[in-house]
């Protein structure tokens, strides 16, 4: 700034006081906080499968949170069909350097393959796990197994993502798929014709449900 000053020094009456505001508007104005990182490590769900990219779930996360007065970057780590298996494998490279915080949302496709739970908690603990050690909070978010399986395999999913929140002290936010329900199913009006993915309308349902638990992720930052 001292060149500034010489000039202040050096103008004329009426162009020193613009000069002189010019710099009182440089000291005081604070310079802008940079937008923080979010990597939302996931499958389809994430990804945006089936949809434009603009309707996917990661922009209209952005989107929401924007209309919420947050400026946060979100890098779409989705993969669709991954399994954990899959996400655990990709952990490391896809928390790129300048990561603040991690939402995690994988585990339909071991569902979808009835994929032994066992495994599937292994894999996500094992995410948590890499996740903790880089000493960033997560965001986990549930799924709820259907009956097909029979009881003893839906118990052993269900308990998957509370109990893998409580021992990583991670938030935690259910399952994804509660907002799309109505009397006791997936509504179709919110869904694909797959039947499996959100449509555009039920990727924005599944944010206002999802929006807030980000929130409180962002509290968590720092």
């Amino acid at each position: 700034m001292p060149h500034l000053f010489r000039r202040l020094r050096s103008s004329n009456p009426a162009s020193r006081l613009r000069n002189i505001a010019a710099a009182i508007c440089l000291v005081m104005v604070p310079a802008m906080a940079p937008a923080q990182t979010i990597v939302a490590l996931g499958d389809s769900l994430t990804q945006g499968y089936g949809l434009p990219a603009e309707d996917g779930f990661v922009p209209t996360l952005m989107h929401w949170l924007a209309e919420n007065g947050h400026d946060v970057n979100i890098v779409n780590a989705g993969v669709s069909g991954d399994t954990t298996a899959g996400g655990l494998a990709r952990t490391d490279w896809s928390l790129e350097p300048g990561t603040d915080a991690v939402i995690v949302n994988l585990g339909g496709n071991d569902l979808l393959r009835g994929l032994d739970p066992a495994q599937t908690r292994a894999n996500l603990d094992g995410i948590l796990d890499k996740i903790d050690a880089k000493g960033l909070p997560v965001l986990l978010i549930g799924l709820h197994s259907p009956v097909n399986f029979g009881a003893d395999y839906q118990a052993a999913f269900n308990a998957i993502y509370p109990d893998l929140a409580q021992e990583h002290d991670a938030l935690l936010l259910p399952d994804y798929f509660t907002p799309l329900v109505r009397d006791g199913r997936l509504d179709p009006a919110l869904m694909q014709a797959d039947g499996i993915h959100p449509n555009a309308t039920g990727v924005k349902r599944a944010v206002e449900e999802v929006g807030p638990a980000v929130l409180k992720l962002l509290e968590q930052i720092n």
